[in-house]
């Protein structure tokens, strides 16, 4: 099955290094029977991405959405907005948002939602903090935003929700999660959506992917672990060297 490597560029890099940068990732020999890659640059720099990735195998997301269409929203965004710059993903719950804009996994669940509706893929983000995961409570914790960020969806045909499992003490640390950790904490979320789906659309719609740290060192070390469908790259996957690497690397 495809494995995918999504790079969040986050609030980095200019509108022209992004567009720079996205050239260079669209002439990446990708093999797109193994792999689904796509970027993820700042909101501003989106079109000027999305025309450099024109004809490329290398899709373009988003790093949020709004879980309305039109409205009086001043700075959202929308998923139709989204779409008509041709965006065919998008983050949702990443855990920067949860903890510094104090987004609750009842605003997560409807922006997937709202997403979800619009034709995106929603790449829903999961994951303890340090303490939850010293106090033992990692699990609870994991599975209550899975549960809760996933309340009344309905997926049907080949719609497609990907899960981020990011442990929040690792994004950015270089403190990547133990693999085999990374493991059991992805057989936790794909056994809470198995509660919510059936056991054939959780299968079929849904994927599960590691971030946090990861690197063109150690991706494969994690995407050689059953149930690990991909990797959410944050730091790696803005320089063009190490994004190259990271392909080449999973590649293998």
């Amino acid at each position: 099955m495809q494995k995918l490597i999504f790079g969040n560029w986050k609030m980095n890099l200019s509108a022209a290094d992004a567009v720079t940068l996205a050239q260079a990732a669209s002439k990446l020999s990708i093999d797109a029977g193994l792999l689904r890659v796509a970027v993820f640059p700042s909101f501003t720099a989106l079109a000027g991405v999305s025309a450099s990735l024109k004809g490329s195998s290398v899709a373009l997301g988003a790093q949020d959405c709004f879980w309305e269409n039109t409205g009086a929203f001043t700075g959202e965004v929308s998923p139709t907005q989204l779409k008509e710059l041709n965006c065919t993903h998008v983050l949702v719950g990443h855990s920067e948002r949860r903890q510094s804009m104090n987004e609750t996994d009842e605003m997560v669940n409807r922006k997937l939602r709202s997403a979800l509706s619009a034709g995106l893929t929603p790449v829903m983000c999961v994951g303890e903090t340090d303490n939850d995961r010293r106090s033992g409570q990692w699990s609870n914790v994991i599975a209550r935003q899975v549960a809760k960020g996933l309340a009344d969806v309905k997926v049907s045909g080949n719609q497609e929700i990907v899960i981020a499992y990011e442990p929040v003490w690792a994004i950015g640390s270089g403190r990547a999660c133990v693999p085999e950790n990374a493991r059991e904490a992805h057989a936790l979320v794909r056994n809470a959506v198995i509660e919510l789906f059936a056991p054939a659309v959780a299968q079929k719609n849904f994927r599960i992917i590691y971030g946090g740290s990861v690197d063109e060192k150690n991706i494969a070390s994690y995407l050689a672990l059953e149930g690990i469908d991909g990797a959410l790259v944050g730091g790696a996957s803005q320089r063009a060297a190490s994004f190259a690497g990271l392909i080449e690397a999973v590649q293998k």
